[in-house]
C-alpha cells in the first residue's frame, strides 16, 4: 500500500480505485452473451459508480459517510477459489468467481485504507465502504452457492 501525505491524496487513490471498478464491471457486462449476467455486472457498474460519488463528494467538503452497519458474513468461497480471467466466452461460474475476487480485493483495500487513517471520520468513511464491498462480495458468494455449487 502507498504512503500518502495527505486525506486529499487517500481519496483520490480510493475514487481512482472505484473508477476501475467501474470500468471493470462495465467491461465484463460487455463479454456476457447472457442477459441476466449483463444486467448484475451493470447494476454492479452503476454501484461502484456511487461508490465514487460519495467519495469525490466526500474530497469536495461534503458530509462523510457514518460506518454504523453491522459486520457482514463472510462465507469465505472466493478464498477457495482459482482466479478467473474475464473472456468473452466465460460461464456463469467463471463470473461470479471473477466478481467474488474483485470484492474482496475492494474490501481489503478499504480495511487497510481504515487502518492507515488518522481522521476518525475518514476512517468511518472507509470502515462504510468496507461493509459495502462485502455485502457485493456476499451476494456473488450467495449466488455461487445457489448456483454452482448446490448443482454440482
Amino acid at each position: 500500500m502507498s504512503t500518502f501525505g495527505s486525506a486529499d491524496e487517500v481519496l483520490d487513490f480510493a475514487i481512482k480505485s472505484e473508477q476501475e471498478a467501474v470500468d471493470f464491471y462495465t467491461d465484463l457486462a460487455g463479454k456476457m452473451e447472457n442477459p441476466a449476467m449483463k444486467k448484475v455486472f451493470e447494476e454492479f457498474a452503476k454501484e461502484e459508480m456511487d461508490h465514487k460519488a460519495k467519495l469525490t463528494s466526500v474530497k469536495s467538503g461534503k458530509r462523510l459517510m457514518k460506518s454504523g452497519a453491522r459486520k457482514v458474513t463472510d462465507l469465505k468461497i472466493a478464498d477457495y477459489t482459482v482466479e478467473a480471467e474475464p473472456t468473452k466466452d466465460m460461464d456463469y461460474r467463471e463470473a461470479l468467481i471473477l466478481a467474488m475476487q474483485n470484492e474482496k480485493a475492494a474490501f481489503k483495500l478499504y480495511s487497510d485504507l481504515a487502518a492507515t487513517a488518522q481522521d476518525d471520520d475518514l476512517k468511518d468513511l472507509f470502515l462504510a465502504l468496507a461493509q459495502e464491498e462485502a455485502r457485493h462480495k456476499l451476494r456473488f458468494e450467495l449466488e455461487y452457492d445457489d448456483d454452482v455449487l448446490k448443482c454440482n
